[in-house]
């Protein structure tokens, strides 16, 4: 694949993206030279969604770039992103909260995550329930290792723009739902839908496609 393309298409992006807003290019599925590509563009958020895939671009690659871990974590591969990870977005069970504050201590570290939430219509997508996010007050106040930045939620796999719109609305509302969040990031909004999340007060949003083309799995 040629990656010439790459910074003609983060040009035609980033005049949508507000200052306020943090644009994470992800690079899943695409090699050092794609990201490499993107860096020399001046960006340095980057998001992985398996381990694997991840520690060999954080040894080889400049270490000023920020990593987010956006896919599903096993708590088995926790401690070999806890050193050098910049945020994990799809914390989806209290079992893993509870692994990443137990690795984290271990070297001392405070790791910034997102509570993932599952709002879409699809029984595949993982995350909290509304009902179960709302419950963690006191679990979170015990992580001492862990700083709860806030949230991160996907919308329905649909054409249906209203269909983005509820989803994206739930995601905000309970954003503001839950005392012990330290800070209220919104992680909503892909290459399809990121402009519709940003006028819905995402304040992260997350594009793969429309920078990098089409994965090479």
């Amino acid at each position: 694949m040629q990656y010439n393309k790459i910074s003609q298409n983060i040009a035609a992006i980033r005049p949508h993206i507000p200052d306020s807003v943090t644009m994470i290019c992800v690079s899943k599925f695409h090699p050092a030279e794609a990201i490499m590509e993107a860096y020399a563009c001046g960006e340095r958020d980057f998001g992985e969604s398996r381990v694997q895939e991840l520690l060999p671009k954080y040894e080889a690659l400049p270490k000023d770039i920020r990593w987010h871990f956006i896919g599903h974590l096993q708590t088995n591969k926790v401690k070999q992103i806890v050193p050098f990870v910049h945020m994990i977005h799809s914390v989806d069970s209290v079992r893993l909260l509870d692994t990443i504050n137990s690795e984290a201590e271990k070297i001392g570290r405070r790791v910034k995550v997102l509570l993932e939430l599952h709002v879409a219509k699809e029984e595949t997508k993982s995350g909290f329930t509304p009902d179960e996010f709302l419950s963690l007050n006191t679990k979170l106040s015990t992580l001492n290792y862990i700083d709860v930045c806030g949230i991160m939620g996907m919308a329905t796999n649909t054409d249906d723009q209203t269909e983005w719109r509820r989803c994206f609305r739930e995601i905000h509302s309970l954003a503001s739902k839950l005392s012990t969040l330290n800070t209220k990031q919104i992680s909503m909004g892909m290459s399809d839908d990121y402009l519709v999340a940003i006028e819905e007060g995402s304040t992260m949003v997350r594009i793969g496609s429309s920078i990098f083309g089409e994965r090479q799995y």
